[in-house]
């Protein structure tokens, strides 16, 4: 199978998914999803990880579209990309779902 058999819907499940495959970018995404607004102010300090660190994890989490970002100098103001977030609820949701196997009697 070559990347064209690969649906535009699996496509995306893949980036999201590989965007969401490292602890920190998970503790990131949950940070940011109890913000009641956009959030300004240094991430880094929330985490415990380094700042160079935290921009690299913005940096894949923003080019996956699972959040969004704009300068306002001084600082960077995050939020969740809340139709991309829809998207990625959907998508893993029908992911998991698809499963046929319901109880303890399969494999």
């Amino acid at each position: 199978m070559t990347n064209k058999d690969y649906s535009i819907r699996q496509e995306r499940l893949a980036r999201f998914a590989k965007a969401m495959g490292h602890p920190a970018r998970i503790a990131i995404l949950q940070f940011l999803a109890k913000q009641q607004t956009c959030y300004f102010g240094d991430i880094h300090e929330e985490l415990p990880i380094a700042k160079a660190t935290v921009s690299q994890h913005l940096k894949e989490l923003k080019e996956a579209g699972l959040i969004q970002g704009e300068v306002e100098a001084p600082k960077v103001k995050y939020c969740i990309n809340r139709d991309n977030w829809q998207l990625a609820k959907e998508l893993f949701g029908g992911f998991f779902e698809q499963c046929q196997c319901k109880n303890d009697d399969c494999c």
